[in-house]
């Protein structure tokens, strides 16, 4: 089976999310033993792209489910999510993707489910536009089991992260295509320098998690 071939080898390094789906068990895609596995790389192909944001969302909602679930295997379409401020708030609209990906968690285009809204994912996952996320922080998001109410909230900062000062002048050379191969590749290995701390070494406070009651 033909596999995209990404150039970064960390990638198959990120730790995984294991997910349990009923829906997918219900109508026989997954055995009821077997989790859904997400990768970095399911994130990557979402976005198109691998950034700060597309790696945050990944890495915030592996840490989410881990707070919410502890030892268990979290559930697919039985967690709640809120972003503090509406949809354009910052990139609330890419990270929110990403957490739809692996929680199921949708706004009003969400699956409505079957027999009665069974197993439906429908209107999960909403901005609160009176809120405001912490200043210094990209996103804040809040989960919630929706069988225990165990709700927890997250923020994510990336401010702590270093730049090659390099990154500046190689950027524009990528975005527009005009630089050489070994340009373009140059900046995308300090890019993914940075990428790579997020979802594998994340620094204090780039991840605050709070339980709330």
């Amino acid at each position: 089976m033909e596999q995209t071939k990404f150039n970064k080898p960390f990638f198959n390094e990120v730790e995984t999310i294991k997910i349990k789906d009923p829906l997918a068990v219900a109508l026989g895609a997954i055995d009821k033993s077997e989790p859904f596995v997400f990768t970095y790389m399911d994130a990557v192909k979402l976005a198109g792209h691998s950034c700060p944001a597309v790696s945050g969302a990944y890495k915030l909602t592996q840490l989410a489910l881990k707070s919410l679930y502890g030892s268990e295997t979290p559930v697919r379409g039985q967690v709640r999510v809120t972003f503090k401020g509406g949809v354009e708030n910052k990139v609330n609209g890419p990270i929110s993707q990403v957490v739809t990906l692996i929680t199921g968690a949708s706004g009003e285009t969400g699956f409505k489910g079957l027999g009665g809204g069974r197993f439906g994912r429908y209107n999960l996952l909403s901005f609160d536009e009176g809120a405001h996320a912490d200043d210094d922080a990209v996103c804040t998001v809040i989960f919630e089991r929706m069988d225990t109410k165990k709700k927890i909230e997250i923020s994510y900062a990336n401010y702590m992260l270093p730049a090659n000062p390099k990154m500046g002048d190689l950027m524009p050379l990528a975005v527009t295509g005009k630089g050489s191969d070994a340009e373009i590749n140059e900046f995308g290995n300090l890019w993914h320098d940075r990428i790579k701390v997020i979802l594998m070494n994340p620094p204090k406070d780039m991840f605050v998690i709070k339980d709330l009651k």
